[in-house]
């Protein structure tokens, strides 16, 4: 079943919705004119449908092995790596001092939505790389930025971010790693690294790993860690890839999806690296690359989720099974009420969640080409709902599209059980959805609420600009949107941290869920209150967007119902 990339749908939210003009309207941004978006979009989903999802399959019946202490990587990868680089494609928001197109993050998370829809598993190398320049960019020093970042903008070599350790997990300041000064300016790495998605390949001239480490007077925990730029291959005088650096691949993970994505144990016996950043600030300069990673893993699961859908749908026309209600009907499964109802839901939380992470990557633009604060908490605060909710309609809708599949999904030939596993892990890494929801209720709210107010304000605001034109529909979203104000009224008077985080799952999803109801709203007002934008936002208002009121409930709850529980009782 072939996959179309849903160029309309962006050029849509980009003219209407989440304001991509306000981005172009800037210096910085001038460029980004609406023939180059468009050419952007429409190029980039050739890419996808041409030559990216033909892949997918290769790298789920062909994964990565490391063979001898060398990564293979699968059938196709190579050659779709290239068609990737040789576009352009790894450094579209890339700073053009090194190369990059310099296009809006905006235009980036659409680009690579479409690349996660069409080959999961082989976009994430490119995301990892758009990361570390990001990080390379805001931190390293100038003869770094000269050295690495031409090589990594054009594709010719990768990059990868070396957080994680087996004792050290969500608990970054746990880790063992340690950097030795060499005397030279660089630093002796050792340690070892878990979880290093893409920490090698055959088909770049060079990787390049950006590690956490401690040097020998860092105090413990994520104050005292340190970042550093280590190399496969240390550059020699030219700049090319010299001798191997002491490093190496000690194994590939089994994993229960995304096989054709090699990821990697690595170990550090006396690396070569160097300092990016100050010492100790290890954990600024990562967090700059672990932030991009976060709106682009979040397009990772949006992007899943159009691919599943797609899928299901092209069954649901095709398969003939049972009565159906509708006179004069193909006699397809889609004449049934509940197939329906599974369809509307997929794409009606794919529209709610891409809506926010380009909203989420639109302000992201604006605080690049304006520095202004208020952009800066808007991004900020709207990075873990897009990652969290992205993720979930990822999983959520793949899921269902296995269901609409009937007993077919479940067989792998089919390939609907694919978008379910490779999907799963965005969840997990780049901080799990549930320190996301934590990060939210905790770090995201020490301005008192007030880039949460201004979302709220701005959906009550747009409520009442639908009143006239669809009254029922926005009274509905209005009054979610007041629920969500008292919810986080409550959650600015716990000072007890724990009484927040007991409820911060709940509260993340509902105000994603409420988002969600604004935008399909405001899809339904541009539209004029009919046609199939108006008909899947009524569907969306009436029927997913009531969820908000449970979710709420149970996020105010507080923690003491969950303390009354003991260990025995868990396992009673």
């Amino acid at each position: 079943m072939p996959y179309r990339a849903p160029v309309e749908d962006y050029q849509f939210l980009f003219d209407h919705i989440v304001g991509l003009a306000q981005v172009t309207a800037t210096d910085r941004f001038s460029d980004a004119t609406p023939d180059v978006t468009a050419a952007i979009l429409a190029e980039a989903g050739r890419l996808c449908e041409e030559v990216l999802y033909p892949l997918k399959r290769n790298g789920d019946r062909h994964p990565a092995r490391l063979e001898n202490g060398i990564v293979r990587t699968s059938p196709g990868y190579a050659e779709g790596y290239r068609a990737i680089a040789e576009g352009g494609w790894v450094s579209i928001s890339a700073h053009p001092d090194h190369g990059g197109m310099g296009l809006p993050m905006t235009v980036t998370t659409a680009v690579n939505e479409m690349m996660s829809s069409a080959c999961l598993a082989l976009q994430l190398n490119p995301l990892m790389t758009q990361g570390q320049i990001e990080a390379l960019e805001h931190h390293a020093s100038d003869a770094i930025k000269a050295l690495y970042l031409p090589k990594l903008v054009s594709g010719e070599w990768s990059g990868t971010m070396n957080l994680t350790e087996a004792q050290a997990g969500s608990d970054v300041g746990a880790l063992r790693s340690k950097a030795e000064p060499n005397g030279d300016g660089t630093y002796a790495i050792t340690g070892q690294k878990i979880y290093i998605s893409w920490g090698d390949n055959d088909f770049t001239d060079n990787v390049c790993h950006l590690v956490l480490a401690r040097l020998p007077d860092g105090v413990p925990g994520t104050k005292g860690i340190s970042l550093f730029l280590v190399p496969k291959y240390i550059p020699d005088a030219e700049g090319n890839p010299g001798r191997a650096n002491s490093l190496h691949v000690v194994s590939l993970e089994h994993k229960m999806g995304l096989h054709g994505s090699p990821t990697a144990v690595m170990q550090y016996d006396g690396a070569t690296g160097w300092l990016v950043g100050a010492p100790h600030d290890g954990m600024r300069a990562m967090f700059t690359m672990m932030n991009n990673a976060r709106l682009g893993v979040g397009g990772q699961g949006i992007g899943v989720a159009e691919a599943a859908y797609q899928h299901a749908l092209a069954y649901a026309l095709e398969r003939k099974q049972g009565r159906t209600p509708v006179a004069a009907g193909s006699g397809a499964i889609i004449d049934h009420a509940d197939v329906r109802r599974m369809l509307a839901t997929m794409k009606a939380e794919i529209f709610a969640a891409r809506a926010i992470a380009l909203t989420c990557a639109q302000a992201i633009d604006m605080q690049t080409a304006t520095g202004a604060a208020p952009w800066r908490a808007r991004a900020a605060f709207l990075t873990p709902i897009a990652k969290s909710f992205g993720t979930e309609t990822g999983m959520e809708v793949s899921h269902v599209g296995v269901q609409v599949h009937g007993g077919m999904g479940f067989i792998e030939e089919t390939g609907a059980a694919q978008y379910c596993r490779d999907v799963r892990v965005t969840a997990i890494y780049e901080g799990t959805n549930g320190i996301q929801a934590m990060d939210l209720v905790a770090r995201k709210l020490m301005d008192r609420g007030e880039a949460a107010l201004a979302l709220i304000d701005e959906m009550t605001t747009g409520a009442e600009a639908a009143r006239a034109l669809l009254p029922d529909l926005a009274g509905q979203v209005w009054q979610a949107a007041e629920t969500l104000r008292d919810a986080l009224d409550w959650m600015l008077t716990q000072d007890d941290l724990n009484e927040r985080f007991a409820g911060a799952a709940p509260f993340l999803r509902a105000f994603a869920r409420v988002l969600g109801g604004h935008f399909h709203l405001k899809a339904a007002l541009i539209e004029g209150g009919t046609g199939p934008r108006s008909r899947l936002a009524r569907f969306y208002i009436t029927r997913l967007l009531p969820e908000h009121g449970g979710l709420l409930a149970h996020a105010t709850r507080g923690a003491g119902d969950l303390y009354a529980l003991s260990p025995a009782d868990f396992a009673a």
